[in-house]
C-alpha cells in the first residue's frame, strides 16, 4: 500500500537526490540534445531566427517540466511504489516530448511535443492530488491550487496546435507567463516544504548533466570532422576553447555553496526560475562549439563571426546569469563582484578573434576562474592575519 504523502521537514538531515531523480535528469538530457542538435542544424543553415526561436521554446518545456518535478520532490517525495510509477511516466512524457523536437523545428508541428507534455503534466497533476489528499487546511488548498494551475495550463498550450505560424510566438509568450505565475498563486498563503540544500543539490547536478551533454556533443563534432576533412590544425584550436569552457563553466558554478542563500520562497523562485537562462546558454555552449566546428570545414553557411558568436553569446550569458544568480550572493569587494562581469564582456569580445574565437573565450573563462581563486585566497589570508 502507498504510504500517506506528506511534506518533509525543510531541517531534514543529510537530504539528498534519490537515484530516481538521477536517472529523471538523465532522461530529461535526451530532450536538451534533441533541441541542441536541432539548433545547430538552424544554425549552420543560416536560420537563426527559426532556429534560436525554436530552441528557447522546446528548452522553456523541458525546463520547466523538470523544475515542477523537483520542487515537488524535495517537498513531498515518498519514494514508495506509487511515486515511482508517477516519476517513470514523467519520464516516458520527456522521451515522447523529444521525438517530436526535430518535427517542431523543421515544421512548426508541435502535436507529439504537446502530446508528451500533456503526458508529463498529468502524472504531475496526480502527485499534487495525492499531496493535497494527504494534507489539510492551507497546504492541502496550496497542492489544489498547484494541481489545477498546471491543469489549466496544459489546455492553454494548445494554442500552439491552432493558432497560426505567425501567432505562435505570442501564445509562447503569454502561456510561458501563465506557467511561471502558477508557483506565485499557488503560494500566496503558504510555501511548500522544499528542503535548500536538496534544491541547491538537484540544481547542481542538473547542471553538471548539461555541460557533460556539451562536452558529448563538442567530441561528436570534432570527430566527424576529422574523420570527413582531416583538419587538426583548425579543429584543434575549437577542442581546447571547448574544452576550457565547460571546465571553466563548471568551477565558476560550484564555486561557491548557494544554498544558505534560499532562505525564502521569493529567493527561491528567483534563483530557480532564472536558471533558465543558466541551462539555456550551458546547453547552446555545444551547440555553439558544433556550429563553429562545422564553419570550420566550410560544412556551414555562416561568417566566421556569426559561428563564432554561437560559443561567445551563450558563454557570455552563462557567465553573467551565474554571477548574477549565483556567485555575488557569495562575493565580497568590488574587485571580486568585477571577475564574471568583465569576463562575459570580454568572452563577446572574443567573436572578432577570427580563427581562435573559441580558444580565445576559453581562456578568458580560465583566466576569470584563476583570478576568483587568487582574489578569495587573497581575502581569506587577510581575514587570517
Amino acid at each position: 500500500m502507498p504510504v500517506r504523502m506528506r511534506a518533509r521537514r525543510t531541517d531534514e538531515a543529510h537530504r539528498a537526490s534519490t537515484p530516481l531523480e538521477l536517472l529523471f535528469d538523465l532522461c530529461f538530457v535526451v530532450g536538451i540534445a534533441q533541441a541542441g542538435r536541432q539548433l545547430v542544424h538552424a544554425l549552420a543553415e543560416g536560420h537563426p531566427g527559426h532556429g534560436i526561436s525554436g530552441y528557447l521554446m522546446v528548452f522553456f518545456a523541458i525546463w520547466l517540466a523538470w523544475m515542477n518535478f523537483s520542487w515537488f520532490a524535495s517537498a513531498y517525495d515518498t519514494d514508495d511504489t506509487l511515486y515511482r510509477i508517477t516519476t517513470l511516466v514523467q519520464i516516458a512524457g520527456v522521451l515522447i516530448l523529444a521525438a517530436g523536437v526535430p518535427r517542431a523545428f523543421a515544421e512548426s508541428q508541435f502535436t507529439v511535443v504537446w502530446f508528451g507534455y500533456l503526458v508529463m503534466r498529468l502524472a504531475m497533476v496526480s502527485q499534487w492530488l495525492r499531496a493535497a489528499h494527504g494534507s489539510v487546511g492551507e497546504e492541502r488548498r496550496t497542492a489544489l491550487r498547484y494541481a489545477g494551475g498546471v491543469i489549466l495550463c496544459q489546455v492553454g498550450w494548445l494554442g500552439l496546435l491552432f493558432a497560426p505560424e505567425r501567432g505562435r510566438p505570442w501564445v509562447f509568450l503569454v502561456m510561458a507567463v501563465a506557467e511561471l505565475c502558477v508557483p506565485v498563486f499557488a503560494e500566496r498563503h503558504r510555501a511548500t516544504a522544499w528542503h535548500p540544500g536538496h534544491i541547491a543539490e538537484r540544481y547542481g547536478l542538473f547542471t553538471i548533466i548539461v555541460l557533460g551533454e556539451t562536452i558529448a556533443a563538442a567530441t561528436v563534432a570534432v570527430q566527424s570532422a576529422l574523420d570527413e576533412h582531416d583538419e587538426l590544425g583548425v579543429l584543434l584550436p575549437i577542442a581546447a576553447g571547448g574544452l576550457l569552457l565547460v571546465f571553466a563553466a563548471y568551477w565558476i558554478y560550484f564555486a561557491v555553496p548557494i544554498h544558505l542563500h534560499l532562505r525564502s520562497s521569493r529567493q527561491a523562485f528567483v534563483w530557480g526560475y532564472g536558471h533558465y537562462v543558466v541551462f539555456g546558454s550551458a546547453a547552446a555552449i555545444g551547440a555553439g562549439i558544433e556550429v563553429a566546428v562545422e564553419q570550420s570545414v566550410g560544412a556551414s553557411h555562416l561568417s566566421l563571426p556569426a559561428a563564432s558568436a554561437c560559443v561567445t553569446v551563450p558563454a557570455a550569458l552563462f557567465l553573467f546569469s551565474v554571477w548574477l544568480l549565483h556567485s555575488r550572493h557569495q562575493k565580497r569587494g568590488w574587485a571580486q563582484q568585477l571577475v564574471l562581469p568583465l569576463a562575459s564582456v570580454a568572452v563577446l569580445g572574443c567573436t572578432f578573434a577570427g580563427t581562435y574565437a573559441v580558444f580565445a573565450s576559453g581562456l578568458v573563462c580560465a583566466a576569470a576562474v584563476a583570478a576568483g581563486v587568487t582574489l578569495t585566497s587573497r581575502q581569506g589570508a587577510a581575514l587570517s592575519a
